[in-house]
């Protein structure tokens, strides 16, 4: 009797062992196939008896999604694969001796072809209270290296020390081709100890190269294909809150699609331009169009979907909507606390109206 139930044991592991089969199929999903019962186990268990890692000693295993696909196992990667690595794909059934499976990646073009599109401000004058960089990529890039491949030069060449707040997630949109990279706000804001003793990154007066190195790697672990400089100089801190009176708002004429447009006083923060104003009607309903920003982040455009109505309407600004060093509507970067402890800071939409004719 116990000969006959190794022997069902033994031939149940062959079949366990002949039929299942570890692929890549051509969207970078690793496929388990022939393994008809890993749709009675749980998502937590599929990453038990499953894991695809870099083939190295001590390197984790990858992190991504699982799911089951017309009773097959599939584990997607949070991250594509890189050109010129083998992975180990490893099964590991309790009761089944595990099933390794090495796949290489090819190496593919190596040629650059991602480029720094844009680093905003768009500005050469930077107020020496600067908050923050934006940088734009054409293609999606590798996370991890923000603060080796970014660098602030002085105008003697030497290397600015510790300009940047240097976060363990760094600020990426959701495509890894927007990068926010902040200045340290400690050193910037008047009182804290960073700031007494570093001084600001940036000095009024000066003139600075924010540099990008070429070997920083795209998503497919290709460097830039070119080093990128923007030079500013440095000009007064921005210490006062917004003030909408000094704004002048250009309207359109009824029957066509003219845009209309908001020129700012000062420069403001790109993201927020983008993000934290819009056209409403005279009913409070959104009007649907294109933004446009440009003239450096000191001029707003909004184009319409359709002509416009002749009718009242607004440029609806957002509650955070501020200028390059942080300043607000009514809310300066830097607040004192022993002479504005009393106050509380509103936090609203205003309204700039406009009447189409």
């Amino acid at each position: 009797m116990k000969l006959v139930l190794s022997l069902l044991l033994l031939a149940a592991s062959l079949v366990f062992q002949t039929s299942a089969n570890i692929t890549l199929d051509p969207a970078g999903a690793f496929r388990v196939t022939g393994w008809l019962e890993a749709s009675q186990l749980t998502s937590t268990q599929w990453r038990q008896v499953f894991t695809v890692q870099v083939d190295a000693d001590g390197v984790p295993p990858l992190l991504g999604n699982y799911s089951l696909d017309r009773g097959e196992l599939v584990f997607i990667p949070e991250y594509p694969l890189q050109p010129g690595l083998t992975y180990r794909a490893l099964l590991k059934v309790p009761g089944h001796n595990p099933i390794l499976q090495r796949i290489a990646i090819p190496q593919g073009e190596t040629a650059p072809t991602t480029f720094v599109e844009h680093v905003y401000p768009s500005s050469s004058v930077l107020p020496e209270n600067q908050l923050k960089f934006y940088i734009h990529f054409s293609a999606p890039m590798s996370r991890g290296e923000a603060y080796k491949r970014t660098r602030l030069i002085d105008e003697t060449g030497k290397i600015v020390p510790y300009p940047f707040l240097e976060l363990t997630e760094e600020l990426w949109d959701q495509n890894n081709q927007r990068l926010t990279l902040l200045f340290d706000p400690g050193r910037i804001k008047r009182g804290l100890v960073p700031h007494n003793e570093l001084g600001t990154p940036i000095e009024e007066g000066k003139q600075y190269t924010f540099v990008i190195d070429q070997q920083w790697p795209d998503a497919e672990n290709k460097i830039l294909k070119e080093e990128f400089r923007k030079t500013f100089a440095v000009g007064p801190p921005a210490r006062k809150a917004l003030d909408p009176s000094t704004w002048h708002v250009l309207p359109p004429k009824a029957g066509t699609s003219q845009p209309v447009a908001v020129e700012f006083s000062q420069a403001f923060d790109w993201a927020l331009l983008e993000r934290e104003l819009e056209v409403v009607d005279a009913s409070g309903n959104r009007v649907p169009g294109e933004i446009g920003i440009d003239r450096e982040e000191t001029r707003w455009q909004f184009t319409p979907d359709h002509g416009w109505k002749p009718g009242e309407y607004s440029v609806r600004l957002g509650p955070i909507l501020a200028d390059l060093a942080g300043n607000m509507i009514d809310h300066p970067f830097e607040i004192d606390l022993l002479e504005r402890n009393d106050q509380t800071v509103g936090r609203k939409t205003r309204d700039l109206s406009f009447e189409v004719r």
